[in-house]
Order: C-alpha cells, then sequence, then structure tokens
C-alpha cells in the first residue's frame, strides 16, 4: 500500500516539529527535578538546547525558501546533539535515571535522522519555497 502524499501547510504539521515538542517536554520534566535543577547552568543549557531544535524547525519553515530551511534544519540538528550531550553530564552527575537517559537518547537520535531525513527530500525535491513563486493573477 502505497503512502498518500499531503501538503505540510505549517510547521505544526512536520513530525519533526513534534518530535522536538515531545523532546522539550520531556526535558523540562527531568530538567525541572530537584536534584537537576539546582545545576542551574546545565538545566538551563539543555533547556534552551531542546527549545533550539524546535524552533529552528519552526522558524525553517516558516521561511519559505527551500535553501533557508535546510539551513534552519541544520542548526535543529546540531541543537538535537547538543542535547544528547548535555544528558551524558545529566547522567554522569546522576540527575536523572538510567531509563530516562536511554529514552531521551533514543528520542534524540530519532529526531536527528527525522531532520537530516527532511533536509535530504528538501535537497532532492525541485521545491524552492513560497517566496520564488510568480505573482498570481487572482482576477474573478
Amino acid at each position: 500500500m502505497e503512502k498518500s502524499k499531503r501538503t505540510i501547510q505549517r510547521f505544526e504539521d512536520l513530525e519533526a516539529w513534534q518530535h522536538a515538542r515531545i523532546l522539550v517536554r520531556e526535558i523540562y520534566r527531568i530538567s525541572n527535578e530537584p536534584k537537576f535543577s539546582k545545576d542551574v547552568g546545565l538545566r538551563d543549557q539543555i533547556q534552551r538546547a531542546s527549545v533550539s531544535t524546535m524552533a529552528n524547525i519552526a522558524e525553517g519553515f516558516e521561511r519559505d525558501g527551500t535553501r533557508e530551511f535546510i539551513q534552519f534544519l541544520s542548526v535543529a540538528k546540531s541543537s538535537a546533539g547538543e542535547v544528547r550531550s548535555h544528558l551524558y553530564v545529566a547522567s554522569d552527575q546522576s540527575y536523572i535515571s538510567e531509563k530516562d537517559f536511554d529514552c531521551l537518547q533514543s528520542l534524540t537520535i530519532k529526531l536527528s535522522k527525522m531532520i537530516s531525513g527532511l533536509m535530504t527530500y528538501l535537497r532532492q525535491a525541485n521545491i524552492k519555497g513560497n517566496k520564488f513563486k510568480k505573482n498570481l493573477n487572482l482576477e474573478t
């Protein structure tokens, strides 16, 4: 059975953005636990990196240019990598459980792969983005 094609109309429709939102929610959950939250520097940095992942997917989508979108997706992917790195610090300091570490590592790896896949698709697609469309004559 072939997957039906659908047009993504809003950044909220992107699976990568949806997964990034889950990542943000989970990062805030674990980093606001008492032991973790006392390490203000790490807490703030991991929260910012997770939010950056989600925000850059949205911002790139709203730019309306494929090259710009890919550039923002690259930043989002980098931020997801930063989250993964910070998770090692949190684990090494015993701020998070092994279960949370494994779950969040898996989520960030999956998210990075989704972002990479979207970047590959955009590079191969013959789409330049809305800002490159010619003015339409909408006479009625």
